[in-house]
């Protein structure tokens, strides 16, 4: 579920307060930590797909065919966990957001609701001011 804008504003804030407060650790925090993770993840992945072809030649070997299927489904699985964490890894120095941005666009769409709900809080700001 996306974030509304008004929780999107609010965190904003904080992180210009963490930057603002402690500027090192937030760089420490700002996804280094994801892109470790899916790194970590696809190199798993590729020795997954390594035990899988070394299954593959021991059915083929042994003329089982069982572990020859079993080798190719290792081979199968471990492709796709290192091609969706491939895809899904942020660029160094890219903030890692589920928004429009990710995608390629420049400002994510937004609903009719959310633009209504968005003039009715201005409307509220410049009435209470």
């Amino acid at each position: 579920m996306p974030l509304s804008e008004h929780e999107q504003r609010m965190l904003e804030q904080m992180e210009r307060a963490l930057y603002a407060e402690d500027p090192k650790f937030a760089t420490a925090l700002e996804g280094s930590g994801l892109r470790t993770y899916t790194r970590r993840r696809v190199y798993q992945a590729v020795v997954g797909f390594l035990i899988g072809i070394a299954l593959l030649m021991a059915g083929m070997v042994a003329q089982q065919i069982w572990i020859s299927v079993v080798g190719f489904l290792v081979m199968l699985g471990c492709a796709v966990l290192a091609v969706t964490g491939w895809r899904r890894a942020p660029k160094p120095g890219e903030q890692s957001t589920g928004g429009g941005a990710a995608r390629g666009q420049g400002r994510p769409r937004r609903s009719m609701m959310d633009r209504i709900e968005q003039r009715w809080q201005r409307r509220r700001d410049e009435q209470g001011q």
